[in-house]
């Protein structure tokens, strides 16, 4: 278990952030975007991501001070940035933004993106390739966590934060009937069915249980759709924006106060 940063945005940085995503979502009429990280929950590793092809990019919005105003605060670190694009195999991009009497715009032309390390911008369809990339576990992980986030969210649950790292949980807060609940989510791969409960579980809701009502446990088992399901059939690999398909069965209450 490890602690995290849960800073919540700021409405200035909302604004910006609102801005950013927009943009991106307006370059990435073709090739499509498909988002990551479209939501402004905490914590904030990246502030943005998405995939377009077979490349994934992770975004931090910075903005530098002007006419005598102080730098927009903006959650998160670098290091946090570099640390979800390297266990992903993506890219890590900082994201220059600036406000003007219309709002906050990119300095940066194009899709306004920076590679972190070189400072050299970023032209997400030119990188594409024809390349079957794996999934790596991170990747997995949070997919995971979209599946049961989004399934929570359709039951009428406001979320209260999610996070895609595997190494950190619980990876869900949600609002429950009598307040505050989280999830323990883990995933795994055809030819599993389910995933196991980690080990230290019952360490994770002795930790929890002074603010959560109820601990949960999920599991995600994805299998690749090319799979024929045919007895004795190989194993498909998990390839970064093929299809999958989920099996997840709802939550599994682990323990109530």
């Amino acid at each position: 278990m490890h602690d995290i940063e849960t800073t919540t945005a700021s409405p200035e940085f909302m604004q910006c952030w609102n801005a950013a995503g927009s943009h991106i979502q307006t370059c990435g009429g073709s090739p499509e975007v498909r988002w990551l990280k479209s939501t402004p929950f905490p914590p904030f590793l990246e502030h943005l991501s998405f995939a377009v092809g077979n490349q994934l990019y992770f975004v931090r919005l910075e903005s530098e001070s002007h006419a005598g105003d102080a730098a927009l605060e903006t959650p998160g670190s670098l290091a946090g940035l570099q640390a979800i694009a390297e266990a992903c195999n993506g890219h890590a991009c900082i994201m220059p933004m600036a406000e003007g009497p219309e709002g906050w715009r990119p300095v940066e032309p194009g899709w306004g993106l920076l590679n972190m390390e070189t400072g050299k911008r970023v032209d997400p369809p030119s990188l594409a390739t024809n390349d079957l990339i794996e999934m790596t576990d991170w990747e997995l992980h949070d997919f995971a966590v979209q599946v049961v986030r989004d399934c929570i969210k359709k039951e009428g649950r406001e979320i209260m934060s999610s996070q895609g790292n595997p190494s950190v949980d619980p990876s869900i807060w949600f609002v429950g009937e009598q307040g505050p609940e989280c999830v323990v989510v883990r995933a795994a791969r055809h030819p599993l069915t389910d995933a196991e409960k980690p080990g230290s579980m019952n360490q994770i809701t002795e930790r929890c249980m002074d603010m959560a009502k109820r601990v949960h446990f999920a599991s995600v088992a994805a299998v690749s759709t090319d799979y024929d399901f045919q007895d004795g059939s190989a194993p498909v690999p998990l390839y970064r924006g093929k299809g999958m398909y989920a099996n997840y069965k709802g939550l599994e209450l682990f323990k109530e106060v």
